[in-house]
């Protein structure tokens, strides 16, 4: 039985998602993210915010959440040429992959989030990586995930588990994901609060917008960050309003 977790927190809607399932499922969950200069390192103080918020909100998380960790990464930075780490258009590249992926990026994220669960001992890393509704990053497919597992075990001789609650649900299930851990929270109207904290503290949008505010949250509302959170709260409201619409 697993009872701990360290969890990949951006302070993004997926993120938060998967930090407030861990916090449902584990007895004691730590938080870990990475300033590797990204343009939108607005998320670095967004994510300390939403942090807040879940104590605030959801006092039954509030003893299971503890310390959080930020790590340096700026080497990562300095060796990708990247529309997250540079000044540029974002583009298709001729690999068929956007210039928004950033080589290695979860590789060393899981590398170094590992060597963190070993010393704190920390059974389970959770991220929200997913294959589904995706940029078609090589290093969120399923198939990388397992074969971090297996490496990470191996070379730090400690049986790690992987978590990835996303891996296989698009972002309309996202938000219905949230909704449905909020309702179980114990929190009187959970599901919803859970949905509004993710819509007005997480931060997803590539150029750090915190200018602009949409009815999935804030941002550009045009890079491909927004455009994914966008449509998928699109359409997790129109299967809303459709199942309120069903006779009974």
């Amino acid at each position: 039985m697993h009872t701990t977790a360290l969890v990949l927190f951006s302070g993004g809607q997926d993120s938060t998602t998967c930090l407030a399932q861990a916090l449902s499922k584990y007895q004691r969950v730590e938080t870990i993210a990475f300033d590797y200069r990204q343009r939108h390192s607005v998320e670095l103080q967004a994510r300390l915010k939403v942090l807040s918020e879940i104590r605030t909100q959801f006092p039954p998380w509030a003893d299971r959440l503890g310390e959080d960790h930020l790590l340096d990464l700026a080497v990562l930075g300095q060796v990708s040429e990247t529309s997250l780490t540079r000044d540029t258009a974002f583009k298709m590249e001729a690999s068929g992959l956007p210039n928004t992926f950033v080589p290695g990026r979860n590789l060393l994220f899981l590398t170094l989030a590992a060597a963190l669960a070993y010393r704190r001992d920390l059974q389970v890393i959770v991220t929200g990586v997913c294959e589904t509704d995706f940029s078609g990053y090589p290093d969120c497919r399923d198939d990388t995930m397992k074969a971090m597992q297996l490496a990470l075990s191996l070379g730090m001789d400690r049986r790690f588990l992987i978590d990835t609650p996303l891996m296989w649900i698009d972002k309309a299930a996202t938000w219905q994901r949230a909704h449905d851990i909020g309702e179980r929270s114990d929190v009187a109207q959970g599901g919803d609060a859970l949905v509004n904290l993710i819509i007005e503290h997480t931060h997803t949008c590539y150029l750090g917008d915190r200018v602009h505010r949409h009815a999935w949250g804030w941002g550009c509302g045009g890079c491909p960050a927004c455009d994914l959170r966008a449509q998928g709260y699109r359409r997790w409201i129109e299967h809303r309003m459709g199942m309120a619409g069903v006779p009974r």
